[in-house]
């Protein structure tokens, strides 16, 4: 077994020289720009083979640190991870000490060794191809809980805690500009203030639609509205309510696009069905969630009286969707 101090150096040094860029605090005033809108250095891009990437995805995608990331951000998070490599026998965490870096076995085997109340070592785990270790790390600064030592040489990919904070923080920021760019458009919001349009834009919780997939029916309840984010949906309308034999296309809806917003407004019944055209991505917003920041949109919608009267009077049967492109 070789000395642990040398080793988690290597691991450590090796990983922070990849990283030291977003580690290593700026010099000079302070400027009050908001973060992540001119980033100061990019992250760590370091191209991974297609069985390397299969083989962190699934690593990843049932770990609670990842599994809530959508797939944008874990292929960030894979291109931002460091390859580290240790023999057979090498301490590479050990209990007690301090550490901010995760990892991910891509070949080899590890054990982990767990001390009670000082006591011996006792064998816990094992970990093979695809497992991984040590992500609490990447949010708590609290000391390592177990050892873990190669039982064969072994090649890892690490990741440290400032590129994970760091990378939620740019994705954090640029949905949040992707979305406030959205609620600009939908005309039933047009005149809330900043404020309000960042509160709604945190608020909008992603959503993810198959081909075919009905997201809202003509005729049933509805207290949400959506926007398109990826794909596209077919809007269509039952002239006659339940005869399906009148049945149309009222339009295609893109990227950008709304539907529902008057739901935000009124319990009234879905004018219209809207169907996922292959796989959609959309943000949805419930009247709630929407009430609970902002209050009541009736409210809000009288500080323009034209625009409240407009949505208020509108027939049952328009269809609450807009395109964008129309």
């Amino acid at each position: 077994m070789t000395n642990n101090i040398s080793h988690n150096q290597k691991a450590t040094e090796k990983v922070e020289a990849q990283n030291n860029n977003i580690t290593r605090k700026r010099r000079g005033a302070i400027s009050s720009e908001p973060l992540g809108d001119k980033p100061a250095t990019p992250l760590p891009n370091i191209p991974k083979t297609v069985e390397t990437q299969q083989r962190l995805e699934q690593a990843l995608s049932n770990n609670i640190m990842f599994s809530h990331l959508e797939e944008e951000e874990r292929n960030v998070v894979f291109l931002a991870m460091v390859e580290v490599l240790y023999k057979a026998g090498d301490i590479i965490i050990k209990q007690g000490d301090e550490g901010d870096l995760f990892y991910v076995i891509d070949t080899g085997i590890c054990d982990i060794y767990v001390s009670q109340n000082g006591g011996s070592p006792t064998l816990v785990m094992e970990v093979f191809e695809g497992g991984s270790f040590g992500e609490l790390a990447l949010i708590y600064g609290s000391p390592r809980a177990a050892t873990v030592i190669a039982r064969t040489d072994v090649r890892l990919w690490a990741l440290n805690g400032a590129t994970y904070r760091r990378i939620l923080m740019d994705q954090t920021i640029k949905k949040r500009k992707l979305y406030e760019e959205f609620l600009e458009k939908v005309s039933i919001l047009r005149h809330i203030d900043k404020y309000e349009r960042v509160s709604l834009a945190d608020a909008l919780e992603p959503v993810n639609f198959q081909d075919g997939e009905v997201i809202v029916r003509q005729g049933d309840p509805g207290d949400r509205f959506y926007i398109i984010v990826e794909g596209k949906v077919v809007v269509t309308q039952e002239t006659v309510p339940g005869d399906h034999t009148t049945n149309h296309v009222v339009s295609e809806l893109h990227p950008s696009d709304y539907f529902g917003e008057i739901a935000l407004l009124t319990d009234r019944p879905r004018a219209a069905t809207v169907t996922s055209i292959g796989y959609t991505k959309c943000v949805e917003l419930d009247r709630q969630r929407f009430n609970r920041l902002c209050g009541p949109i009736d409210q809000m919608l009288r500080r323009n009286m034209e625009t409240y009267n407009q949505f208020l009077n509108r027939p049952p049967s328009s269809p609450n969707l807009t395109s964008q492109k129309s």
